[in-house]
């Protein structure tokens, strides 16, 4: 499937931010804490079909809560979203981005991001809510240096 006509914008609802991620199984109770400003909703056909989130800690990042939805999912609305928030994060000052998932480390690996040892984080990733408290030890923390060439040379 081709991803029809989606817009990507800035600071969705709370609410709708709140209903994707509560769809997919993922975790909401920080939503109050966190700065939407920079999460990302991607709309088409009237309706909100993919969100991701982002937090900024300097030069390092950490990638929130991507989720589409089921039948938007094959489309590459996820790989639309992820784009638009490395570019985000890279315009900011962002020199590297880090993850937790239980699910989707094969989904990342395939776009840049490699597993590492969680003890490797930076403390200001380590210090996040997310980190301490919602994604289990069990999650899969991941690393993408934004500073690497796109075409995978030095």
């Amino acid at each position: 499937m081709k991803t029809r006509a989606v817009s990507i914008r800035a600071r969705p609802e709370r609410a709708v931010a709140a209903a994707l991620l509560a769809a997919a199984g993922l975790p909401t109770d920080d939503l109050g804490e966190v700065d939407l400003e920079r999460f990302f909703v991607a709309q088409s056909g009237g309706g909100a079909t993919g969100l991701v989130g982002l937090e900024l800690y300097g030069a390092d990042a950490l990638l929130r809560s991507l989720v589409v939805r089921e039948q938007a999912r094959g489309t590459g609305l996820g790989s639309a979203l992820v784009a638009h928030v490395e570019d985000y994060a890279r315009a900011n000052g962002v020199r590297s981005i880090y993850l937790l998932t239980t699910t989707a480390a094969d989904y990342f690996a395939r776009r840049g991001y490699r597993t590492v040892d969680r003890a490797l984080a930076p403390e200001r990733i380590r210090a996040t809510r997310e980190f301490r408290d919602l994604c289990p030890a069990s999650a899969v923390f991941m690393h993408k240096d934004l500073t690497a060439r796109r075409d995978g040379r030095d």
